[in-house]
């Protein structure tokens, strides 16, 4: 029985928290850490759960029963809790966005280094059967070399999204929709085509005036022989997210679609698609095997999983890491108003928390502060989910 003791019962927890539930065979909730006074326990009632809650996450560190750390607080000590419980020899599974800096997440990978234990950082969208299998048709090849991305990470957020009392600054929040909101869609393309060698940003804030970061931003990725385009937003009402990847041979993408041009012979295109092709797409993906679990559960069956049999995790430090790169690499891109290359180096100024608060620009001065808010967590698009239904 894996001992999990989480950290921050905030609305992501919810989440976390329902996947323990469906995994309890395997693990068990022993203690809850929350810096609001009572809010952890109001969590454990919630849940009829019975175990120990603290304020400070210095406080369960000595407890030898606890074997896996699970992060959910806000980003800005995402870094600083992993480190120490690392450090105190517990494995760790830690919510997106994996840290502020580039610096913050080096400082977490070689704390898991010395310590030997595992490091997973939340990206539960590649255990979505649709991000599964669209992965699965880019590697296989089906469609050819990817030619455009266009990455639409479409949320919407009323104004008092940013009243509460850690969202809306560079200084707790760490950054606005790029970091928070499209960390998903940036984490999918990282997975899927890596890093690119450039990146140029637009940054705006158009309609959140009380938060100094972003909740809008455009930017062109250029990849050999290829780009992407990527758009992180607070602003697009009804949520329309997709992955569109143009191959050489057909366009793959998420929500599901599969559409590859005919060509006549003067290379214009026939208005009905390659039946054929569609239908080879088809039995391509009908034998790929079932996922028994998704979403945060899927992800954290497979940190289970890990620590039961000592193997490694599917979403490794690295990957979280990488995903920060191309998001610091926007937020340069955006502040400087010129072209990013990447890999950013050590000596970079945007490398540290610091140097990227120094440097990125401030919309406007956040004005309210509100402990907690009502309301239930929604998690944006279905890619075509709810149509399978």
């Amino acid at each position: 029985m894996i001992r999990v003791a989480i950290i921050g019962t905030g609305g992501i927890a919810h989440a976390h928290m329902e996947a323990y539930l469906t995994l309890k065979e395997r693990c068990q909730v022993v203690a809850l850490v929350d810096i609001i006074p009572g809010k952890a326990r109001r969590f454990m009632e919630e849940f009829g759960l019975s175990c120990d809650t603290y304020e400070d996450h210095l406080d369960i560190l000595p407890r030898q029963d606890i074997d896996l750390v699970d992060v959910c607080t806000p980003p800005f000590v995402h870094a600083q809790i992993s480190i120490n419980a690392l450090r105190s020899g517990k494995n760790v599974v830690c919510e997106k966005p994996m840290a502020a800096s580039l610096e913050e997440c080096d400082e977490m990978l070689k704390a898991r280094d010395e310590s030997g234990k595992k490091l997973s950082i939340i990206a539960q969208n590649r255990f979505r059967k649709p991000i599964r299998d669209l992965k699965a048709l880019l590697d296989s090849g089906i469609a050819g070399p990817v030619r455009h991305a266009q990455i639409d990470s479409f949320w919407w957020r009323a104004h008092n999204y940013y009243d509460l009392w850690w969202r809306g600054t560079w200084e707790k929040e760490g950054g606005g929709c790029t970091l928070n909101h499209a960390v998903h869609h940036i984490d999918m393309l990282g997975w899927m085509m890596g890093l690119p060698n450039r990146v140029t940003s637009v940054l705006a804030n158009t309609a959140h005036d009380n938060a100094e970061v972003e909740d809008l931003s455009v930017s062109v990725m250029e990849y050999p022989g290829a780009l992407a385009t990527v758009t992180a937003s607070v602003v697009h009402h009804g949520e329309d997210q997709k992955l569109v990847f143009q191959c050489e041979k057909a366009r793959i993408a998420a929500p599901y679609d599969v559409f590859a041009s005919i060509a006549q012979p003067n290379a214009f295109p026939l208005k009905t698609p390659d039946k054929d092709f569609e239908k080879k797409v088809d039995d391509f993906l009908a034998a790929l095997p079932p996922l028994r679990y998704e979403h945060h559960t899927g992800q954290l069956d497979n940190v289970l999983t890990a620590i039961e049999t000592g193997g490694p995790v599917a979403i490794t430090g690295e990957a979280g890491r990488r995903t920060i790169e191309l998001i610091t690499a926007i937020y340069k891109a955006g502040s400087a108003r010129q072209p990013v290359e990447l890999p950013l180096q050590k000596d970079d100024p945007f490398y540290t928390v610091e140097g990227i608060r120094k440097n990125v620009p401030h919309f406007y001065e956040k004005n309210a502060y509100v402990m907690e808010q009502s309301g239930t967590l929604t998690f944006g698009g279905d890619f075509g989910e709810k149509e399978k239904k």
